[in-house]
């Protein structure tokens, strides 16, 4: 794929000559984790003494900006004109997946840096036709669940919101407008609820929002609050609920963690290819694990370690549609607790919204909105043969 088709390529003709490094991609060297010989040994430990997920999924069939903003919202993000109102982007920012004349899939506007909002409750736009026939043609049709005139983002934008709370001015063709889209942040808060989300760089992405510092590696795409009209224009709201790691360590020496504590690493620590390797993104989860058991907290605190996404890679688990935009392959998820001893692989179907619903049920409060994913029914699934495919699959079972 990647010496085929660049990732974006913003509505630009095929090079000439056309060959497998004219995208500027290269191609993707396969990495392979042998975790019996001993690869992944710290995850392989969590797996052994905890509950490991075989059968978790990202909620979105993208990248890493929209399943964070799944992981926030329980839905896509649609593009709007900063006061909460539906708008059309620029037309060199609408997807058109169609090959362009002559070429097999090099997009008439594709993608990573363009062309990467889609207007998926009308049938007649570039692209559409294809995910809405299939989910129609499903012996219990599913919908697409997009609103009508409301173009989703489909890739990583950036967020309107720098650190310090002013908008990104003048806004590139590459950020997001502000949303007041709710999200389980106003939910935690109705109910009186503290959460806080410690992105780690935090503090020098405050001073630095332009990246230029080689030391900034704060993930700004990750952060679901620095999407939100209602978090990022009250510093107060920012001072409570965003917040770097270093933060995070302090209150987990003081036993005073928030109630819902959302954690995301740097890109050195990640694991993420090209940036980052898996042992460290291993110690990095192991810090925290452990300062988490020699606290005060670890006995009411469940720890859930998991991915934003596949990063690409294929994963041939089974994929339950759910609508227009997932849910996506599958993904790790280990859970850490006192409670969740044995080694035990649990093969219910998953995805990030699934976490929601459970900071939901614990805490006893509403979904986030009427139309939410967290509002998905979530019966026990039922299996047959295969213990990854639920035989109730159709209704779908978000736990």
């Amino acid at each position: 794929m990647e010496v085929t088709i660049g990732a974006g390529n913003n509505g630009d003709p095929q090079p000439v000559p056309f060959t497998n490094i004219t995208t500027g991609e290269g191609s993707d060297a396969p990495g392979f984790y042998n975790v019996q010989n001993g690869d992944a040994p710290y995850m392989k430990y969590l797996a052994d003494t905890y509950t490991l997920s075989d059968n978790m999924h990202q909620s979105f069939m993208g990248g890493t900006g929209p399943n964070h903003i799944m992981f926030g919202y329980a839905d896509a993000m649609w593009y709007s004109d900063g006061n909460g109102n539906t708008a059309t982007p620029p037309t060199d920012q609408i997807e058109n997946p169609n090959p362009q004349p002559g070429t097999n899939n090099w997009y008439d506007q594709d993608g990573y840096s363009g062309g990467s909002y889609s207007e998926c409750a009308n049938v007649g736009q570039p692209g559409v036709p294809a995910v809405v026939n299939y989910l129609e043609s499903l012996s219990t049709p599913i919908p697409p669940r997009c609103t009508p005139k409301a173009y989703y983002l489909l890739n990583n934008y950036n967020p309107a919101y720098v650190g310090n709370g002013t908008p990104e001015l003048p806004y590139s063709a590459f950020t997001i407008p502000p949303t007041t889209q709710p999200h389980i942040g106003d939910v935690l808060s109705t109910a009186g609820i503290s959460y806080t989300y410690f992105g780690e760089g935090w503090d020098l992405y405050v001073t630095d929002p332009a990246g230029v510092n080689p030391y900034d590696a704060y993930c700004n795409i990750c952060n679901p609050f620095q999407y939100a009209s209602d978090i990022m224009t009250n510093p107060t709201e920012i001072a409570a609920h965003i917040q770097d790691t270093t933060a995070l360590y302090e209150d987990i020496d003081l036993g005073n963690l928030p109630a819902v504590s959302i954690v995301k690493p740097s890109g050195f620590v990640d694991g993420h290819p090209a940036s980052s390797k898996l042992d460290l993104f291993e110690g990095f989860v192991n810090n925290i694990v452990n300062k988490v058991q020699a606290s005060s907290l670890w006995s009411s605190t469940a720890i859930f370690i998991t991915f934003d996404e596949g990063g690409g890679y294929y994963d041939s688990g089974y994929i339950q549609p759910v609508d227009f935009f997932g849910d996506g392959t599958r993904i790790p998820l280990l859970i850490v607790s006192q409670y969740s001893t044995g080694g035990i692989v649990n093969r219910s179907y998953a995805d990030h919204v699934s976490i929601i619903k459970i900071i939901e049920q614990n805490w006893g409060t509403p979904t986030i909105g009427p139309k939410t994913r967290d509002n998905f029914p979530n019966p026990n699934p039922v299996v047959g043969k295969n213990p990854y495919v639920p035989t109730n699959k159709i209704v779908v079972q978000l736990v």
